[in-house]
């Protein structure tokens, strides 16, 4: 006489929750429509392994790919630290540049003056070898004229004696 009790509480039951077939035969209400697993009971083995087997390669699948992005991020972390050791290389030769071309600036500002100097020097150098050039034209020209007397006098001469 149990039985219909139970059965007839169990009828009234499910009449009024319209999720009664969620519910365990034998431990009650369940968290999920999709599970028919009681943890007690006995089950195939093989089913047992496979499902194991299952649960472990979705655990493998699942830690690879939240591993995925994890390795990128570390790639990405490697690269940004390589840029900025890069960078950093670059920088400093960019301020050894500035300070060599400060020094180069003071030196060309300090040395400007003589070069003043010497582009009138120059100047002056050239005027005169331009000068040379007209007294050797003159001088060889004087002495073409001295030999021009010369010769007459001494040809002249010579048809006077």
């Amino acid at each position: 006489m149990d039985k219909p009790t139970t059965s007839a509480a169990a009828a009234a039951a499910a009449a009024q929750d319209p999720n009664h077939l969620l519910d365990s035969p034998q431990h009650g209400p369940t968290l999920s429509s999709a599970s028919s697993f009681e943890a007690l009971t006995r089950h195939d083995p093989n089913l047992s392994r496979l499902a194991t087997k299952m649960f472990n390669k979705t655990e493998e699948y699942i830690t690879h790919e939240l591993n995925a992005p994890l390795e990128d991020y570390k790639l990405l972390e490697e690269m940004n630290k390589a840029t900025i050791a890069k960078y950093k290389d670059m920088r400093q030769i960019a301020e050894n540049l500035n300070t060599s071309t400060t020094e180069l600036s003071l030196k060309f500002q300090q040395l400007a003056p003589m070069m003043q100097q010497i582009d009138e020097i120059s100047d002056t150098v050239d005027k005169l070898e331009a000068a040379a050039y007209k007294l050797d034209a003159y001088s060889i020209a004087l002495e073409n004229r001295v030999k021009c007397v010369l010769q007459r006098k001494s040809g002249g001469g010579q048809l006077t004696q």
